[in-house]
């Protein structure tokens, strides 16, 4: 009997319990899923950052935390957690993504927000937008949610320019990497996308000295993580004319306060961090699927580089 602890909000319980338990029985797993193991007892915790869980001294016969967010930075410098970390890698959720990224990118690309918002009755002379080869798109993180975005664009006909921290080879996306790569990716970027990790070293990769590399008038869409973007840096920007519109999803405080510049911003789009969610039935089966491969003796997928943060 493998014992696995459920941590996360209760509402995730009811939603979670039906599909892990199915999983478990489809992967072959005799397993004991409970809200309350005792510590010593447990085998696996499936996590949620802002669940009960938050000392992992007590669970030394732990073989893994499975994390139900794709963002683990709330836990990854957990000075208590010396099990290992595996973040959530799912289809539905990057699917989910990859549909929020290119929705708001031709939205941007397409100028829809000009009709959409601006049906006054008057007939104006129509500006026609380029064709997807003429826009340039800039996605910096070339994880598994980037990399996925960015093909999905790539194969709408945009050329796509991807950046990461270190080496990255797609077919079909332009890959640079590291200091220099940066400045290379975001230069005269019409629309850049953010899906980088949240770490120390992705925090503001968007300031004022980097928004100024963009072409006059780019689009910015972060459905990352909020403090990669400098929030004042971004306000200039636009005020500036570099910026034309940011679609924002993440941000440094959620819920975003409602006296916050943002919300009341003409170019400035605030989503409710919408932009994919892990799916639960999905997201079982990966769940079930790591956890029989660690049964079997094999390292898990998706295992978090503590040193790097993600």
């Amino acid at each position: 009997m493998i014992n696995v602890l459920f941590s996360a909000q209760p509402p995730r319980w009811d939603e979670y319990n039906t599909h892990l338990t199915t999983a478990f029985e489809q992967a072959g797993l005799d397993v004991n899923l409970s809200e309350d193991h005792a510590p010593s007892d447990v085998d696996y915790i499936v996590f949620a950052p802002n669940g009960p869980v938050t000392d992992f001294t007590p669970y030394t016969r732990t073989k893994g935390i499975l994390s139900l967010w794709a963002g683990i930075e709330t836990v990854v410098d957990n000075p208590t957690l010396t099990q290992p970390l595996v973040r959530m890698v799912d289809d539905s959720l990057t699917a989910g993504m990859v549909e929020w990224v290119v929705g708001h990118c031709l939205r941007h690309h397409l100028g829809m927000d000009t009709h959409i918002n601006g049906q006054d009755g008057q007939w104006r002379d129509t500006v026609y937008p380029p064709v997807a080869r003429q826009r340039p798109i800039t996605v910096l993180g070339l994880g598994a949610l980037g990399t996925a975005c960015g093909l999905a664009l790539a194969n709408l006909g945009f050329p796509v320019t991807g950046w990461s921290r270190t080496q990255k080879d797609v077919d079909g996306i332009t890959c640079l990497h590291g200091d220099d790569g940066l400045g290379a990716a975001l230069a005269d970027a019409q629309i850049v996308v953010l899906l980088l990790p949240d770490t120390p070293a992705t925090e503001n990769t968007l300031n004022a000295d980097t928004l100024n590399l963009l072409a006059d008038g780019a689009f910015i869409i972060n459905p990352g993580r909020g403090p990669l973007v400098d929030d004042d840096a971004l306000i200039s920007a636009i005020a500036g004319g570099k910026v034309g519109h940011a679609t924002l999803d993440v941000f440094r405080m959620e819920p975003l306060p409602t006296d916050h510049p943002f919300w009341t911003h003409p170019n400035i789009t605030v989503t409710p961090h919408i932009a994919s969610t892990t799916r639960p039935k999905t997201a079982s089966a990966v769940i079930a699927a790591n956890i029989k491969r660690a049964e079997n003796g094999q390292p898990f997928h998706n295992t978090v580089n503590r040193a790097a943060g993600y």
